[in-house]
């Protein structure tokens, strides 16, 4: 029986979405559910693929400060003057434990342009129009051309780009691992319900063992 579902460790790729300050800054008001708790895996998940030299991806978010790139929920908002997610802004950078160093900074010009900016060795940012890490983007393009058919998902708000970015990566057939105390703001029930349309559920420790080829943790 052919198997369309099953991880493939020879052909992974890691996937970060929001991992960006004004997601986890107490100060923000973007500040995601369960970053905190989150964001020692998605760190400990990172530093993982870049030791096992897999490609990262981290799709994030920018808002032009006039709102016209800017999801209609929030587009009245910060054309009334709410500064989130601005390019330039450290609010819009990568959070600490996620970037490859302290001094990596995003290139908002050459993001918005719809390049990916390679920032560490077979580790990409990417600026995404909207929730899902696929839409408006050259990411299927870049995965297909590295024969990349899994995809480690971690990162903020499954609520919105978690779960959008799982259906729109099923929708391309990728295969797909969502490590589950890597991400925020995902309910139990939630998760049970991707386990029910063929995606796998991993924790970060479990996914690095699986990573290195630990057959205890074959997926």
């Amino acid at each position: 029986m052919p198997d369309y579902t099953t991880p493939e460790r020879g052909h992974v790729g890691l996937l970060t979405l929001n991992a960006q300050s004004d997601f986890a800054q107490s100060t923000s008001p973007l500040r995601a559910c369960g970053v905190k708790k989150a964001l020692p895996a998605i760190s400990r998940l990172v530093q993982g693929f870049r030791d096992q030299q897999r490609p990262l991806f981290h799709a994030v978010r920018l808002y032009r400060p006039d709102g016209t790139n800017v999801d209609n929920f929030r587009r009245n908002a910060v054309e009334e003057g709410l500064r989130i997610l601005m390019p330039g802004s450290l609010g819009a950078e990568l959070l600490e434990g996620v970037r490859p160093r302290v001094d990596a900074r995003l290139d908002p010009a050459h993001l918005m342009q719809g390049e990916m900016q390679e920032i560490g060795p077979a580790e990409w940012a990417f600026y995404k129009p909207r929730w899902g890490a696929f839409y408006g983007t050259t990411l299927e393009q870049r995965l297909k051309e590295q024969e990349i058919s899994t995809l480690v998902i971690c990162g903020c708000n499954f609520a919105t780009t978690g779960r959008a970015t799982i259906y729109e990566a099923g929708a391309r057939d990728f295969r797909v691992i969502l490590a589950s105390d890597a991400v925020s703001g995902a309910s139990e029930e939630a998760l049970c319900e991707l386990g029910r349309i063929g995606i796998y559920l991993m924790s970060t420790e479990c996914c690095l063992s699986w990573l290195g080829g630990d057959p205890a943790c074959a997926a």
